[in-house]
């Protein structure tokens, strides 16, 4: 398959203004290699599109183009409504689920108030007010009541992570970005988050590029995928991406993809199953 056939293949199925995410021609490169190149993507608010790959392939990487902290090499990037760059308030952003050090004097509702005004110095008494509005409202959407007043040492890594996604939330955003939210997560707290994460787009109509390494937590969930190898990448329905077909012809290599009651397992890569999402 040609280059421009490939390409013809992953364009999206929205072309409107209204597009929360909008990659054109985006091409990424760090001195002699390439991690993506000619890239269009329209992501339209309230889909939910998982990105996948092997380690390097650029995930991360994208996220933070579009976070504004990364410079593309070639083409362009907009997102809600701006051109990517750093502080664009129509973001949303959930990090991989982190340990937190010893002795470390912050609160569940600090760490979420971090999202209003962590940027800034200073609020004022009406701000406080509003503040603390917006930081309950944030906690109350998922579901963090009972432990947001608690130590962030003390909480386990399913609470700390929902607190998260609150963070990310408090400031009421179009674009939600991911980076491997269920990292180091047991099942049910992945689903847990996940689930947090599709109740949010669902409700608020806010689209959500969600990098992970495992597709099986959110398979149900996934309106398409972006698939990321040594270059090259496909963008389908999950149906359309995951197979052995696709990710052969992507991988250069005989990979062949089975689905196992309502898991997908990939055989074939000589990658870490887990960042194929294929682990059963």
């Amino acid at each position: 398959m040609s280059t421009t056939e490939e390409a013809a293949l992953t364009v999206a199925p929205t072309t409107s203004a209204t597009a929360a995410i909008r990659l054109r021609g985006a091409t990424l490169s760090f001195g002699g290699r390439t991690l993506w190149r000619d890239l269009d993507l329209d992501v339209a608010p309230g889909e939910f599109i998982a990105v996948l790959g092997p380690n390097g392939s650029g995930k991360t990487s994208l996220l933070r183009v579009l976070l504004g902290k990364l410079g593309l090499t070639a083409g362009t990037a907009e997102v809600a409504g701006k051109q990517a760059d750093v502080g664009n308030p129509g973001i949303g952003y959930v990090p991989q689920q982190k340990t937190i050090d010893a002795g470390v004097q912050l609160r569940g509702v600090d760490l979420v108030g971090l999202g209003v005004d962590g940027h800034r110095w200073g609020l004022g008494w009406r701000g406080r007010g509003e503040r603390a509005r917006k930081v309950e409202a944030a906690v109350a959407a998922v579901g963090a009541q009972s432990f947001a007043h608690a130590p962030l040492e003390t909480l386990s890594g399913g609470e700390q992570q929902r607190l998260r996604v609150a963070q990310a939330l408090v400031g009421d955003p179009s674009v939600l970005l991911c980076d491997e939210p269920l990292l180091s997560l047991d099942l049910a707290n992945q689903r847990l988050v996940a689930e947090l994460v599709d109740k949010r787009r669902r409700e608020h109509d806010t689209a959500v590029l969600f990098v992970t390494h495992e597709i099986n937590p959110i398979l149900p969930l996934v309106d398409r995928v972006l698939y990321l190898v040594d270059g090259e990448f496909r963008i389908g329905t999950p149906d359309e991406v995951m197979t052995s077909a696709t990710l052969s012809e992507l991988y250069g290599t005989e990979v062949e993809v089975l689905r196992v009651r309502d898991r997908l397992v990939v055989v074939g890569t000589g990658d870490d199953m887990d960042a194929l999402g294929g682990t059963a």
